[in-house]
């Protein structure tokens, strides 16, 4: 049985706090089970030098995981001197999955930071901060049209992400940690609302996998964003 005997094809408990750091464009604090991941959006005036002058923006994003997410205390990377390989990929990976569902020229020139700061782990620390990063997104980007900035939104669809795995020879949709760290086979889908693959991360951690594993495993991925696109617009107050 899974923890707390979920279906195969269930999602963990998610919820979305939105306005949770007062101070930024956009904020939430996204819930996926047991995962708490901080995400806010920051609005800059101003793009990187290599598009200073082309007439579109950039929305990029960093990553981390605060000292006591996880069962022990983890060094701060600030203190270390430099990112870790799986931080930067991370960052990389959010960043590329928003920029997938923003037009950047109706952006302008300017930039979104946002910043996925994981407080509570376990499991699915990645798939937990880009659905919600989107929504932080969502919320700076609908300030920006309320604030007379952009005459639009720039967002074409939504965008949200969730892991499956092969745990015990069963596909399983939302790995906790515990089935995490003993799946056969683990993946990452990033998806869009308009029915578009943006990103898949699909590894055989102890074997190889057949095609029909992965059909599996991306039939599983697609009803799971489905339900998260929902659990976002019902966040944000917004109709289907």
């Amino acid at each position: 049985m899974r923890p707390e005997n979920r279906a195969v094809d269930a999602l963990r408990p998610i919820t979305f706090e939105l306005g949770f750091a007062r101070h930024a464009e956009g904020s939430c604090l996204v819930k996926f089970g047991h995962t708490h991941v901080l995400c806010t959006a920051s609005v800059e005036n101003s793009v990187p030098p290599w598009l200073r002058g082309g007439g579109q923006g950039w929305v990029t994003a960093e990553y981390g995981m605060l000292p006591r997410s996880t069962h022990q205390r983890m060094r701060r990377e600030a203190s270390a001197g430099k990112l870790s390989g799986r931080t930067q990929e991370i960052q990389r990976l959010i960043g590329r999955s928003l920029r997938a569902v923003c037009d950047l020229k109706a952006l302008g020139e300017r930039q979104v930071v946002l910043d996925c700061d994981v407080i509570q782990a376990d499991g699915g620390t990645r798939t937990a901060a880009i659905t919600g990063a989107w929504v932080a997104l969502k919320q700076a980007t609908d300030w920006l049209v309320s604030e007379k900035v952009l005459a639009a939104s720039p967002l074409t669809a939504q965008v949200a992400a969730i892991s499956c795995g092969v745990v015990e020879g069963e596909p399983r949709l939302d790995l906790e940690y515990v089935e995490d760290s003993a799946a056969e086979v683990d993946a990452n889908f990033v998806l869009s609302s308009s029915g578009q693959i943006i990103e898949i991360q699909a590894t055989g951690e102890e074997r190889s996998f057949t095609d029909e594993e992965f059909a599996q495993l991306m039939s599983l991925a697609k009803s799971g964003t489905h339900l998260l696109f929902d659990h976002q617009r019902q966040a944000l107050g917004i109709g289907a």
